[in-house]
């Protein structure tokens, strides 16, 4: 067994401990390790959706101004180390190796999302990072991420009903867990939020001292579209990250050359086989993220199929997640269901879902694969979504990526 295997391996032995909200473990760590969550400026991003897709653009412009950008982010797609990024490039074995086990040795009590966070304040610190962009595990309040001190900009993207059992049943005690990520002195950007959650912002505005900036437009020169090649990824979650970038006092320039070089792998990522078939991979993973998808999938934006008759779901969910909800909204513009069970052990029996909604079943993610794709043909697309987990096992398996085990955390 190689290193990498084997810490990796410690590492997966702490699953069973499982979330623990709460700040005074890894702060206790960081305090025995030299406070490396204060050696750089941070953008923290908070969001019910579109918070990786934020950090991803944030990262990306960044680098374009010539920062040095580290980039932490979960659960990953393929491979661990995508958790932890530095200038685009994920952290390499032996530094992962090394730093993994030496959190471990230090803080045996952490759990296996705070032992990654440490490890990525490290990483950063070691590398001389200037500016680390971290999205929130979540909520935000007591979420590991949160030992930092004030950031320069705090963002929250989307308040949409996920994890309620964590984080509250309304909008606006979700809004209160993610608003927790705003500090005194930072600058704050927010998504487009319903009127019960952007209350409870300014009020947390008001209450640490922070400053609430206006969102801005999504082309950082105006009249100059963007020339974005993905087929999403854009809207609000856009326009949140180049006023982002307008923050930090990133040049024009540099906010639209770093959003058109921004790679961010299962988000609304189009696959091209043959230059025919179409595969669609999308982490949409509950509710808000179907209706952000069903958007893309219209025949007006997507362009490449006339009706719902040309689309099919290779879908697979969680338990706890809304998947009947997250259909509903789907239906209108696809015409065809594959359910396939996500690598994960919480994965909804895909037979459940078949007989709740109708549709097909397959055994394994390939077979689900093959089976969507013989019903629309060459011609035709299939979307992958219902799943983090889901999307990254088929992303390895159509584009034959080694990959490490899936996580919920």
């Amino acid at each position: 067994m190689s290193d990498l295997a084997a810490t990796l391996q410690r590492l997966y032995a702490l699953i069973p401990k499982g979330r623990k909200l709460g700040l005074e473990r890894v702060q206790a760590a960081c305090d025995r390790l030299g406070n490396p969550e204060r050696a750089f400026e941070a953008v923290h991003i908070a969001g019910t959706n579109g918070k990786g897709t934020v950090s991803a653009f944030t990262a990306a412009i960044g680098q374009a101004a010539g920062r040095k950008v580290g980039l932490y982010t979960s659960p990953h797609l393929v491979r661990f180390a995508e958790r932890i990024q530095i200038d685009g490039q994920p952290i390499d074995d032996d530094t992962l190796v090394s730093l993994l086990n030496q959190v471990m040795d230090e803080a045996p009590d952490l759990t296996f999302f705070e032992v990654a966070t440490l490890t990525a304040f490290l990483a950063f610190r070691d590398a001389g990072v200037d500016l680390a962009v971290l999205e929130v595990g979540l909520g935000g309040r007591l979420d590991a991420t949160n030992v930092i001190p004030p950031p320069r900009v705090a963002v929250i993207t989307r308040i949409a009903f996920d994890h309620m059992l964590e984080l509250g049943e309304s909008l606006a005690s979700i809004a209160t867990e993610k608003a927790g990520i705003i500090k005194a002195g930072a600058t704050v950007v927010v998504g487009k939020l319903h009127p019960d959650a952007m209350e409870v912002v300014e009020d947390r505005v008001a209450e640490v001292g922070a400053r609430l900036v206006e969102l801005g437009s999504p082309e950082p020169i105006p009249g100059a579209p963007l020339a974005y090649p993905r087929v999403a990824m854009t809207g609000s979650n856009l326009a949140v990250a180049v006023t982002v970038g307008r923050a930090l006092a990133v040049q024009p320039e540099a906010i639209a050359q770093g959003i058109e070089a921004t790679v961010w792998p299962g988000r609304n990522e189009l696959l091209h086989r043959n230059g025919q078939e179409l595969t669609l991979l999308d982490c949409a993973h509950n509710p808000d993220g179907a209706v952000a998808l069903s958007h893309v999938l219209d025949p007006s934006v997507l362009g490449e199929i006339e009706s719902r008759r040309d689309v099919a779901l290779v879908f697979g969910a969680i338990q706890g997640k809304n998947w009947k909800s997250m259909l509903s909204r789907l239906e209108q513009v696809a015409g065809h269901r594959v359910f396939v069970a996500p690598p994960i052990n919480k994965a909804v029996d895909p037979r459940i879902m078949a007989d709740a909604v109708g549709g097909e079943v397959a055994g394994d993610i390939g077979s689900a694969l093959a089976r969507a794709r013989e019903i629309v043909g060459e011609h035709g697309v299939v979307v992958v979504t219902g799943s983090t987990f889901l999307v990254g096992a088929a992303r390895a398996q159509l584009l034959g990526l080694p990959g490490d085990p899936a996580v919920d955390m």
